[in-house]
């Protein structure tokens, strides 16, 4: 298929997600003045296949920047998001503009959660164990777990000093998760451990800023970060005293990883160079595909699963896109 792009003038993206439960829908969150300043928009996107094209169903306003979003595990018609004003949103009734009638819409989210004293730029609703979790990082140095029909976080987690960039779940562990930070900092935790405090703490897991990182979805000991040092480090839990692999994603910052859910040797980056590169271990420790479709920082990025190797990414060029990686065969 050709790659298929959707607009989003005066509003920057910052993350972009497939939906795990329909086949045609993604949620592109965005942000005025590149997150400076401004509002933010979540739009819901349909992939139209017979038309050849990524349309709007409807969107979603909110008076502060959206950095990121992600989809309810166990309903296609909720969503969170993370601002900048500190607050996470949850969004329901998305489905309710799919019929090209937007009266229904909801013009504010259902809930609003607000905890954090700074911008909160990662949000994770993917524990398989317990759907009703979601896990929010934030600017402020602190790391919460909610129930999404509470009001007040389960509990606050205390083991980064700055910017956190990106908490995350394992896929495969229950109620294990990890964090990044500006520190350089790579985090172990145990959400069932209300003391706050990290299994393990990998000082130095960079020299530089973390700005993401993400769990392999079939070896539940793989993870992998990514620096401002334009590298990605790929970690093993059976032994953290070090990296075990490391691959080099341009002169710039990584900004977002994903693993592949239909492969497991495959990884693809986005960028600050303005990249979004591909890897298959199984062929190259250098970048398979390197797709240079955006002419500012790429910042979400997201594989389907429904679909082998199509892969959404978008970035500060108000531009979101979905193409498949075609290096990659079933």
């Amino acid at each position: 298929m050709k790659m298929l792009s959707f607009t989003t003038p005066e509003r920057h993206g910052y993350s972009i997600k497939f939906s795990a439960l329909e086949t045609d829908l993604l949620l592109l969150a965005t942000s005025q003045l590149y997150g400076l300043a401004g509002g933010g928009t979540l739009f819901l996107l349909q992939h139209a296949v017979e038309e050849g094209r990524l349309k709007e169903i409807c969107r979603f306003e909110w008076s502060d920047g959206l950095f990121d979003v992600a989809w309810c595990p166990y309903a296609n018609n909720i969503a969170a998001t993370a601002s900048g004003d500190g607050s996470l949103q949850i969004w329901n009734s998305l489905d309710n503009g799919s019929d090209g009638s937007l009266k229904d819409v909801p013009k504010k989210p259902v809930m609003c959660l607000k905890e954090h004293k700074n911008e909160v730029y990662s949000i994770d609703w993917s524990e398989k164990w317990n759907y009703h979790q979601i896990l929010s990082s934030s600017w402020d140095g602190s790391i919460k777990l909610w129930d999404c029909n509470r009001q007040k976080s389960v509990a606050t987690y205390h083991g980064h000093t700055d910017l956190i960039y990106s908490a995350k779940f394992s896929p495969l562990v229950a109620n294990i998760f990890a964090s990044v930070d500006t520190d350089g900092l790579l985090n172990l935790w145990n959400s069932f451990d209300f003391s706050g405090k990290p299994l393990m703490a990998i000082t130095s897991a960079h020299n530089t800023e973390i700005l993401s990182m993400d769990w392999s979805q079939f070896d539940r000991n793989v993870l992998v970060t990514g620096g401002a040092d334009g590298l990605i480090r790929t970690w093993d839990l059976r032994n953290m005293r070090h990296h075990i692999a490391e691959l080099f994603s341009g002169e710039y910052a990584v900004r977002k990883l994903a693993f592949s859910s239909h492969k497991a040797s495959v990884l693809a980056a986005a960028n600050y160079d303005f990249t979004t590169r591909i890897w298959d271990f199984g062929v190259s420790l250098d970048a398979i595909e390197i797709h240079e479709h955006h002419t500012e920082f790429v910042c979400g990025l997201d594989w389907s699963v429904h679909h082998h190797h199509l892969l959404a990414d978008c970035g500060w060029d108000s531009v979101g896109n979905i193409f498949r990686a075609t290096s990659l065969k079933d």
